[in-house]
């Protein structure tokens, strides 16, 4: 019997570390015939190009953009009046928990929850999959049996394909001797980003992560450009990457290096850089150059976890790639700059609405901002995770030698890298998450198969 599968996500993070581990799971695990379809929700922290992720996934059939969600959730039709088979399974990775109950109702389906830090709707909903037993600690016994834990789908990250990527990193460090291996193809991720692989010219790798969204680019960009221009007088061995976002242009984002384009730039440091495209881009990355020769490589392919986890720190805003990071277990300092209180839009629920209305969308993000920050939040996921500060956040009105100092401190005693490595660690469910929520999705898909053929 033909079963369909409904993905509700939203976020480019949920996107990237959520669904597709779990569509790739579904495929492999499955011979039987099922229809993945995808429906967005509306999300703040959207670039517009979700659908389009999604849709680059060679496992999922079909994908509804975020724009229609309402209308089908009211009207229970789909933007191109999709077609559904009489069966199915709803399946919640990233957006409102509430949504999979009223989908699964609209359309009559049994439900999943993919439950991260907290479980909702129970009463409601067939199954869930969850990070850890504490997850469920708060529900009635009566329903325990719809609880299993599943792991961490943010740790498939480090288990698919970082074996492979730890092997090439020892290389790149040029602490691999072993000549059984084939070491061509292990320099693989070393040539990428041009790193010399013998003990004698190592140098260290930094990574910049100033976000994808305009209000966090405006003032990540020249920041960490300004602190990477510090860093470099004194570390000279020292190279810098910035992973680019699939959803960003390259022209766009060295816009924000240049002060006739971005007036942030004076503010945070006043350095610029242009952009650098090489005739031979086949061996050989893009660039923002500084007046000074400061080089920062922009690495264009996704995800670029092989090159991250080679990183010994990172420089990052808020939002999905803290949690990335802290997945891959990377050293991060997290930096959250004030000299625009406005410009931190990017909240959940009804502050992230008020915040990006129309007109009066500044004043309430400058006073939202201004009450968050007075209580001392913690934004970095890895820190909401461990409910105390294991990664440093930053905030104020930042300048690039006071984070530069701190850079430095952290690359002088590199056992405080280990330790923050180890601390990033232990905040984390079990890797194997997206292999057994899938599982729970198929026994449900067969249990559906076996109701009909009694009846």
């Amino acid at each position: 019997m033909k079963i369909d599968i409904v993905i509700l996500s939203n976020g480019p993070g949920e996107l990237v570390t959520w669904a597709r581990p779990v569509v790739q799971q579904l495929r492999q695990q499955t011979n039987k015939e099922i229809r993945i379809s995808v429906i967005l929700s509306p999300c703040p922290h959207a670039t517009g190009k979700e659908a389009a992720i999604a849709l680059s996934y060679p496992e999922i059939d079909r994908v509804q953009p975020a724009e229609y969600f309402w209308r089908f959730l009211l009207q229970g039709k789909t933007a191109e009046n999709w077609h559904w088979h009489p069966q199915g399974i709803v399946l919640f990775l990233g957006g409102d928990q509430f949504f999979t109950v009223a989908v699964g109702k609209r359309l009559g389906y049994r439900t999943v929850i993919y439950a991260e830090w907290d479980a909702r709707w129970w009463r409601w909903i067939d199954k869930f999959g969850v990070m850890k037993p504490e997850v469920a600690a708060e529900v009635p016994s009566k329903y325990a049996e719809k609880f299993t834990v599943v792991g961490d789908l943010m740790a498939e990250v480090t288990s698919t394909g970082l074996t492979q990527i730890n092997l090439e990193n020892t290389i790149c460090r040029g602490e691999w001797h072993s000549p059984s291996l084939d070491l061509v193809s292990m320099r693989k991720s070393c040539r990428d980003i041009n790193l010399p692989t013998t003990e004698e010219n190592i140098v260290e790798l930094i990574g910049l992560l100033p976000g994808s969204k305009p209000t966090k680019l405006s003032l990540g960009v020249p920041l960490t450009l300004a602190i990477a221009q510090h860093l470099h007088k004194v570390r000279p061995q020292t190279r810098f990457i910035i992973p680019v976002a699939p959803t960003l242009e390259l022209s766009t984002l060295a816009s924000f290096a240049d002060s006739r384009k971005n007036p942030a730039v004076q503010k945070m440091g006043g350095v610029e850089a242009k952009l650098l495209i090489p005739p031979d881009s086949e061996t050989e990355n893009p660039k923002l150059v500084t007046p000074t020769g400061l080089e920062v490589e922009l690495i264009t392919r996704t995800p670029a976890y092989d090159i991250l986890s080679q990183c010994r720190l990172c420089l990052t805003t808020v939002g999905a790639n803290t949690a990335e990071l802290g997945s891959l277990a990377i050293p991060m300092i997290v930096l959250l700059p004030t000299q625009q209180l406005d410009i931190m839009r990017a909240w959940d629920g009804l502050p992230g609405l008020l915040a990006n209305l129309p007109g009066v969308g500044a004043a309430f993000a400058a006073g939202i901002n201004w009450l968050v920050l007075r209580k001392g939040k913690l934004f970095a996921w890895p820190n909401i995770w461990a409910k105390q500060e294991i990664v440093p956040e930053l905030v104020g009105k930042l300048t690039p030698e006071t984070v530069a100092e701190l850079v430095l401190d952290f690359l002088s005693h590199p056992e405080k890298l280990a330790e923050m490595r180890d601390r990033l660690r232990s905040v984390r469910g079990q890797s194997g998450a997206a292999q057994k929520l899938a599982e729970i999705v198929l026994s449900l898909a067969s249990e559906i198969n076996r109701e009909q053929h009694k009846s």
